[in-house]
């Protein structure tokens, strides 16, 4: 039997709900809506590839006997929560902190220890901590939310399983240890609205219930747009899409973490890294609201 196949089945058996990455790569193997044949699972409409990840071995199977393809791990269905600690950009300061360190900054603020947990060391040679994620809150994914280069996998996102290949390196069990339960301390600050933002963000001025109808649409609207964008164009229409809902959060229509949160779900299984989404969409954001004209007032 192949690894990666085994790294599949082993997932599996732990009701982690996996589906095939492109060989090589963090990108997802499945077609994309653009391209969906409407055949299939797809016959009533495109599912995506986190409502076709699956514990089945037999589909596991099927699907790891056509390629040498790495393994994905929907972290929603699998009810699991993981902090991704990523590490500073080859072209960053070279004394720049990690996400370890930053994730362990916090912890000491918050008088609480690092949590252990079962972790895997990614090919970057960063680290994904996992956790069981609460059943009384459906989190979703986060970007710096908790510390800078600090990132979440939940609902909306998936991880690199352990066993697979990118960059010729091997994603890896560091830590042998049981997956724990995500700290009581750290939801807190995972459940929107996030307390890191709450503290550095001016109360917003109440618009009218249909300004912010609107700003949901166009969120969706520039969500379609960016998982729509072709191989070659998928950054430029990522910041061009975060750009235009930029003035809805200088508005105070929509929550600065929740638009941060939605577009790097989309950057991420458009193919995009999570380093290229967190910078694209921290500089898309930044550029949107510092320009940004006062909102119209209603007639």
């Amino acid at each position: 039997m192949n690894t990666l196949l085994t790294a599949a089945l082993t997932a599996a058996e732990r009701g982690w709900h996996v589906f095939p990455l492109r060989p090589g790569t963090k990108r997802p193997a499945l077609h994309g809506e653009t391209a969906c044949p409407r055949t299939g699972p797809c016959t009533t409409g495109h599912v995506k590839w986190e409502q076709r990840a699956t514990t089945d071995p037999d589909r596991i199977r099927a699907a790891w006997s056509a390629g040498a393809f790495n393994v994905g791990i929907a972290t929603g269905p699998s009810r699991l929560l993981v902090v991704d600690l990523d590490r500073p950009k080859l072209n960053s300061e070279e004394d720049a902190p990690d996400g370890a360190a930053n994730l362990a900054a916090l912890c000491e603020r918050a008088g609480q220890p690092v949590p252990r947990t079962r972790t895997i060391r990614t090919a970057s040679g960063g680290a994904h901590l996992y956790f069981s994620a609460p059943a009384a809150a459906r989190l979703h994914n986060t970007a710096g939310t908790l510390a800078p280069l600090v990132d979440t996998r939940a609902w909306g996102g998936y991880v690199v399983a352990a066993g697979s290949i990118v960059n010729g390196h091997t994603y890896a069990v560091e830590e042998p240890a049981l997956i724990n339960p995500l700290p009581d301390w750290l939801k807190k600050v995972l459940i929107p609205p996030h307390p890191k933002f709450a503290a550095e963000t001016p109360e917003p001025v109440p618009v009218p219930a249909r300004g912010h109808r609107y700003a949901e649409t166009a969120l969706q609207r520039e969500r379609e747009t960016v998982r729509a964008a072709p191989e070659g164009r998928r950054n430029a229409t990522l910041l061009a899409s975060v750009r235009a809902m930029g003035r809805f959060v200088a508005w105070g229509e929509l929550p600065r973490p929740v638009v941060e949160a939605a577009f790097q779900a989309e950057g991420e299984a458009a193919g995009l890294t999570a380093a290229e989404c967190r910078a694209t969409i921290t500089s898309a954001l930044d550029w949107s609201i510092r320009t940004c004209r006062p909102r119209p007032e209603a007639a």
